[in-house]
């Protein structure tokens, strides 16, 4: 028996608005199964991955940049991180690999010695392409 997809360009319908269905470019920062919400951050602090499973970006970064597709890559590692376990924060601590990470007024104890939050001398910051 055959099988034979639809040739139809019917309108399909989200959150009250008319997508063309099969149309996969979008304008704004997308990501499937994770919001992704443009939000005033601290100083220097470009994207967030947080604990419910969404992510901010600052709105210094221009959309559809490629500084933006670089924060959402960045912050979709920890992402997954978090999903399987391998990363977890809350505001005291920073729990990577087993391992836990006092956190405390911006700053993470790394070895002994305090160094800012988001610094790339942290495991969970170095990314596969850096």
């Amino acid at each position: 028996m055959a099988f034979k997809l639809g040739s139809s360009r019917t309108p399909a319908f989200n959150k009250g608005q008319v997508k063309s269905r099969l149309s996969f470019k979008q304008s704004d920062a997308s990501i499937p199964g994770t919001p992704v919400l443009r939000k005033d951050l601290g100083k220097g602090i470009l994207g967030e991955a947080n604990n419910d499973g969404s992510i901010f970006i600052s709105h210094k970064v221009e959309p559809g940049s490629d500084q933006e597709k670089h924060v959402l890559m960045h912050e979709m590692v920890h992402q997954t991180d978090m999903k399987i376990g391998k990363l977890a924060y809350n505001d005291n601590y920073i729990k990577w690999n087993g391992e836990t990470y006092e956190r405390k007024n911006g700053m993470i104890n790394y070895n002994g010695e305090m160094i800012p939050e988001g610094s790339k001398e942290f495991p969970w910051e170095k990314m596969p392409w850096e």
